[in-house]
């Protein structure tokens, strides 16, 4: 009970959400696969966003929450659930574990599939170029970088500068676009470099 009350009292943030209640399974979904997309999380259903205890009916909350993982995340998302009681008012700990088959997608009303990430306390629509990270980072073949003129101009750069764009890349090293992107994908799949996609245009840094 004290474990839960701490995780209360820190607030939602990148890895923990607050939730009065489960109402649509296509948010809530979209919940989910934000978290397995990145590090893991946990929802506390039947907390308010201010921090105090709404209570839930927890068999409901749970079938809300099975049907939203089987049917509209995919691929499916094994979730990690214990019942509290905290003043008389039950609620739910729900555990998202990180996902092993990144990058999983949540489908929405009108049965579209997008991809979802954790930034501080909100679930973003994750950008073509972050999709392809995931995809690369979790693909069954290893990702293998080999270093030419152009990769090493984008490290002494980003050695000098905070932060560079797939535009200022592409006209610094006079390539399209596309190969441009190719490189950033390649190099943030290894961590190499970060993509940050929150701000537009997204931008990419050093990875440590």
């Amino acid at each position: 009970m004290k474990r839960i009350q701490n995780l209360i009292d820190q607030g939602e943030g990148a890895m923990l959400d607050f939730k009065k209640e489960i109402s649509n399974v296509h948010r809530i979904a979209k919940s989910i696969v934000s978290f397995a997309n990145l590090h893991g999380g946990t929802l506390l259903v039947g907390v308010n966003d201010d921090g105090t205890i709404s209570g839930i009916k927890t068999e409901e909350e749970k079938f809300m929450l099975e049907k939203a993982t089987e049917f509209f995340c995919t691929p499916p998302i094994e979730l990690i659930i214990h019942e509290w009681n905290l003043r008389g008012k039950m609620i739910l700990e729900v555990i998202i574990p990180e996902g092993k088959d990144k990058p999983y997608y949540a489908t929405d009303e009108e049965g579209k599939k997008w991809v979802y990430v954790r930034e501080k306390d909100q679930s973003l629509l994750a950008s073509k170029v972050l999709v392809e990270v995931l995809k690369r980072k979790h693909s069954s073949r290893p990702s293998i970088i080999k270093y030419t003129s152009k990769e090493k101009a984008l490290m002494d750069y980003l050695q000098a500068h905070p932060r560079i764009t797939l535009k200022e890349f592409s006209n610094m090293v006079n390539i399209s676009r596309w190969r441009a992107q190719k490189i950033l994908v390649n190099l943030a799949a290894v961590g190499v470099i970060r993509v940050h996609d929150i701000e537009k245009p997204e931008f990419y840094t050093l990875g440590m």
